[in-house]
């Protein structure tokens, strides 16, 4: 994207549809370097699209129609020329450096193999490991994070998008680890409290939401997982579970076996969170401006096992910012449709 600095803080009128049975309102789009913010008439932030993947719905046709991804029915109709041709230009950016599917890929990944093998590391399954997740590309990464969420949302049910709750827990993601890119789905039912999958994507069981007071133990569940999946690459840990194999399927093929995407679905729901060292998680919370203690005290009701997060917090004394307004708070504890 940092081929578009002419198209920096350019900003249009637009017309957005949040599904396909709202009706379409006046907003104003900004153009990012890596995202398209669309906000309302008072400013307030309706959605961020991530520019790389924009899809264009009537090409060449006037007004352009735009949608955040293949799959979803959120559409934006664009007709300024200039936002027209820095969408258009990002599209085509994207589209030269994605890998073409089939005989290409097929031929990038066995040359990764055949290097692998000259270099004779079959034999060190974590050099492998390693290697591979240095070279698999953010696009691969996220459909394996897809999906492992399809074989999770068999057990926990689909995520819940209640259009208020899913609009606040977006600001929140946004206000917590911004420009990130990092996707926070609630998970209706049968889910540890929190987990992480490749692809950025972060599940929180439902009661997180539904059972505190206000967004701050919620939040410091977003920023443990993320401190987790700061720690250790999530792709790593699954394929180190997966093993030699399905690795090697990995490299040559750009995608995993069905048996361990399954298993380590079954993993995510059932494993216990890795620990955390205090004093990295201490740094997360001081940095987004959120208390430990209200985490800590979801962690253990009686904090005995988490004193040093209570003592230790970096807003302790103080009165925070509040995370969310008390409107957005109650859309979302209410996203399952509670």
């Amino acid at each position: 994207m940092t081929a578009l600095k002419r198209f920096q803080r350019l900003e249009s009128p637009g017309l957005w549809r949040e599904h396909a049975e709202a009706q379409r309102r006046n907003v104003i789009l900004s153009f990012g370097d890596a995202s398209l913010v669309v906000s309302d008439s008072a400013e307030r932030v309706l959605a961020h699209w991530s520019l790389a993947a924009l899809d264009r719905l009537n090409p060449g046709e006037t007004p352009a129609l735009y949608s955040p991804g293949a799959d979803s029915d959120e559409t934006l109709e664009v007709d300024d020329a200039l936002m027209i041709e820095a969408l258009e230009t990002v599209r085509l950016a994207v589209a030269r450096s994605r890998p073409r599917p089939g005989r290409l890929r097929l031929a990038l990944f066995a040359a990764i193999a055949a290097g692998i093998v000259a270099l004779g590391v079959f034999w060190l399954p974590g050099a492998l490991v390693r290697h591979t997740v240095s070279v698999v590309p953010a696009q691969v990464r996220a459909e394996i994070g897809r999906d492992l969420l399809t074989r999770v949302t068999r057990v926990a049910g689909q995520p819940c998008t209640r259009p208020g709750g899913t609009r606040a827990l977006d600001r929140l993601s946004e206000r917590l680890l911004p420009g990130t890119g990092t996707r926070v789905l609630v998970m209706p039912s049968g889910m540890p409290r929190a987990a992480h999958l490749p692809g950025r994507l972060i599940l929180l069981n439902r009661a997180l939401v539904e059972d505190h007071e206000d967004a701050s133990a919620v939040a410091g569940f977003i920023l443990a997982e993320a401190a987790r999946a700061a720690q250790t690459d999530p792709l790593a840990v699954l394929l180190d579970e997966a093993g030699l194999l399905a690795t090697l399927h990995l490299l040559t093929s750009g995608s995993l076996p069905e048996r361990a995407l399954a298993d380590h679905a079954r993993t995510v729901l059932a494993a216990p969170p890795a620990p955390l060292p205090q004093s990295a998680l201490l740094t997360r919370f001081a940095a987004a401006g959120v208390p430990s203690t209200p985490y800590a005290y979801a962690l253990d009701v009686s904090g005995e096992a988490v004193l040093g997060l209570i003592e230790a917090d970096p807003l302790r004394g103080k009165t925070p910012a509040p995370l969310l307004s008390d409107g957005d708070w109650v859309q979302l504890q209410a996203i399952c449709g509670g």
